[in-house]
């Protein structure tokens, strides 16, 4: 019985592959229409067969100019944008329904403006990967597609041919409506057992059309690279002036002040032994202070506590300090490595700083999984959402750390809750 259903959903979702794909080859028809109507009313006033008089040549060839000129490119803008669309839902669908997931990789979009958007569409390889994608989907794709829903029809036709009898006008076989409904039973057992696998075989060809090529995912690869690079470098420069800026204002602060009232100190031991050692007392204390500044920095830069008993157990302890509940679950059966486990503890860190500061939540739940070479971490709230990476820093910066490791950061966050944040970092556990 399930593996019935798990055909007929295969089935219907092909149906809206197939859609998708019809819909696709009506874009590109339109495309063409929209170019070559004005290129060929262009041609056929310049050679065409001769008329009556000049008159319509001229007001063909102005009309087709102004066409090609005016509305094409618009056209063609929209058309594109619509076919780079249905790759995209494509693409998800792909990943969805067939367990197939396809990369995507589109340039980012460089000058605004119309002229800005036409260029990046026609220079960026990928808008030229999406029109072959088009034809091939709308082709083998299509077919791939629809073949399970339309043996499960087909076999739905024979089937009720059997309340029917044989068809009208055509002699029954042997058998006569029996055999047809043996004959449209096998057919959408047909259609049944080859749906996953064909559905399956379409997200393999839209993948192997749509994915980028081991060049250009390369040539990502080390733009990806450059740019977390710079991004690392710059976030560990900003590091560097935070700790001596602490270390200034802070523990160098008072080890001066210290150092000085033992000066004092040692100058009044002996005509004022009183005053000494209300100094040395004054000079303790502050020692202390120092000592507490010194840890605190070091608990910023890696908590003990980290050091000691590992992300889980890390993330406990700081959930503690937070006004919300926090429930906590881990199947971590050994430790990532440090750096990894540092960013991962303070992106949650900021996470939980985040609920408390705006997401008016009353509970959080954090989750950390590990499976197949993948650190998984969600942090999920009741709070109001309205989440938005672009809106802040804090989200930003977790963003550029996990991207040091080739991490990704997934928020959803719809306006009145819940926020879920996920984190992945590949990683090898120790």
């Amino acid at each position: 019985m399930a593996r019935t259903r798990q055909g007929l959903v295969a089935a219907l979702r092909g149906v809206t592959l197939f859609g998708i794909a019809i819909a696709g080859l009506g874009s590109l028809a339109l495309l063409l229409l929209s170019l070559g109507a004005p290129v060929f009313g262009v041609i056929f006033a310049i050679a065409g067969p001769s008329w009556d008089g000049r008159n319509h040549r001229i007001v063909l060839f102005a009309i087709s100019v102004l066409g090609l000129l005016l509305v094409v490119p618009p056209l063609i803008s929209a058309i594109l944008g619509v076919i780079r669309g249905l790759a995209g839902t494509t693409r998800r669908l792909s990943a969805e329904w067939c367990g197939v997931p396809v990369p995507a990789l589109y340039r980012p979009r460089g000058k605004r403006g119309f002229p800005g958007l036409l260029t990046w569409q026609l220079t960026d390889p990928a808008t030229w990967r999406d029109l072959r994608w088009v034809v091939v989907n709308g082709f083998a794709g299509a077919f791939v597609a629809i073949v399970p829903g339309l043996l499960i029809l087909l076999g739905f036709v024979g089937a009720v041919k059997r309340a029917g009898g044989p068809l009208d006008g055509v002699p029954g076989p042997v058998g006569g409506g029996l055999l047809w409904l043996f004959f449209g039973v096998a057919l959408i057992a047909a259609g049944i057992g080859m749906a996953p696998s064909l559905l399956r075989g379409y997200g393999l060809l839209t993948r192997a059309v749509l994915a980028p090529s081991s060049n250009e995912e390369l040539a990502r690869r080390v733009a990806h690279l450059s740019q977390t690079r710079t991004e690392t470098i710059d976030t560990g420069a900003a590091e560097i002036r935070r700790i001596e800026r602490d270390l200034h204002d802070g523990a160098q602060a008072r080890l001066v002040a210290m150092g000085m009232t033992l000066d004092a100190a040692a100058q009044l031991v002996d005509d004022n032994p009183g005053a000494a050692r209300a100094l040395l007392l004054e000079a303790r204390d502050n020692s202390a202070k120092a000592l507490s500044d010194l840890r605190n920095l070091v608990r910023g830069i890696h908590p003990p506590v980290l050091a000691d008993r590992g992300l889980a157990e890390a993330i406990r302890a700081l959930a503690l300090d937070t006004p919300q509940r926090v429930h906590l679950a881990s199947d971590l059966t050994g430790r990532p490595p440090a750096p990894v486990e540092s960013a991962a503890y303070f992106a949650v860190s900021e996470l939980l700083a985040n609920v408390s500061k705006h997401a008016q939540a009353s509970q959080t739940w954090v989750d950390i999984r590990y499976a197949d070479g993948m650190l998984r971490i969600g942090v999920t709230d009741d709070g109001r959402g309205g989440a938005v990476a672009a809106n802040g820093t804090g989200l930003r910066g977790i963003e550029r750390r996990l991207a040091a490791f080739d991490g990704v950061l997934a928020i959803s966050s719809p306006p009145g809750g819940p926020t879920a944040v996920t984190m992945e970092i590949p990683c090898e556990l120790r």
